[in-house]
């Protein structure tokens, strides 16, 4: 991607990855894509986030190359992350990353991601599940040396995973994305991404949506006259943890853009973190072997 006024963080690679991208979780069907990436280009959106469990990187790749050319945008102007399905961890990683970068067909992914430590079909304890997670970080790694893959990372991977990563890996993760929100703070994992130089980035970060009628959430938001959606994402970037808000709703994708013209206070901030009991509206790795 190339440099641009979008606020960034600094990736391992020396590549920036805007902090604020659009989830296309549960986007379903070209209409629908089309419209939420537009409104995201238009409020200045410059990274989308897809998975090939997603079932819409075609419709995404697509949507992007009819649009960019009418905000004035190339494709190095955007920064694209998709994620390998648990059905093809291990020995088929090789065809599921080549079936992402054919969905897209923007000619190279800037982030592709090992979307979950575990396997689709086995048990979470089984032991094979490490070799695989090992066989496909190898074979991002040697996707990222031909260039298609500008940065790997990993997914939904607990302090155990990562530090197994660590000790295994020619090429270091370039991203961890996991669920962050005030209620889920991830003190350690947060800890061993900062040890490493491995970018911790968010998802979930609205709660499944639960956080905004949070009564601090709520009551943060009214002090300083901004939607309660805004204040748990401003909570994340002032951190300087990207998020990835997704909504189909062009209005709320506008909203959720409205990040970088307001700072909430240290007292605020504390109020916020102070909601953290370690829930997960998620999934839960910690089980996986």
């Amino acid at each position: 991607m190339s440099s641009s006024s979008s606020p960034s963080v600094l990736l391992n690679t020396g590549v920036r990855m805007p902090l604020l991208g659009l989830g296309t979780y549960r986007l379903w069907g070209a209409e629908e894509v089309h419209r939420a990436v537009d409104a995201a280009l238009a409020a200045g959106y410059r990274a989308f986030d897809t998975a090939a469990v997603y079932r819409n990187e075609a419709d995404l790749g697509r949507a992007l190359k009819e649009l960019l050319p009418k905000y004035g945008l190339s494709r190095e102007d955007v920064f694209l992350t998709s994620k390998l399905g648990p059905k093809d961890q291990g020995a088929r990683a090789m065809e599921g990353a080549l079936h992402s970068l054919s969905q897209l067909d923007l000619g190279y992914i800037d982030l592709y991601l090992i979307h979950w430590p575990g396997t689709q079909g086995l048990a979470v304890a089984d032991q094979h599940n490490p070799g695989n997670r090992a066989q496909s970080w190898a074979t991002l790694e040697e996707l990222h040396a031909q260039g298609k893959l500008k940065a790997i990372g990993v997914s939904n991977y607990t302090p155990a995973h990562m530090r197994e990563l660590m000790q295994s890996c020619k090429v270091p993760p370039a991203v961890l994305q996991v669920e962050f929100h005030p209620r889920l703070c991830q003190a350690e994992l947060r800890s061993v991404c900062e040890q490493h130089g491995v970018c911790f980035q968010a998802y979930s970060s609205l709660g499944k949506g639960e956080l905004v009628t949070d009564p601090v959430v709520v009551e943060v938001a009214q002090g300083c006259g901004r939607t309660p959606a805004q204040v748990l994402l401003r909570w994340a970037v002032q951190q300087d943890v990207p998020v990835l808000p997704k909504s189909s709703q062009p209005g709320r994708v506008e909203d959720n853009a409205r990040l970088f013209d307001f700072r909430l206070s240290d007292r605020d901030m504390d109020r916020l973190s102070a909601l953290d009991c370690g829930h997960k509206y998620c999934w839960d790795p910690s089980e996986v072997a």
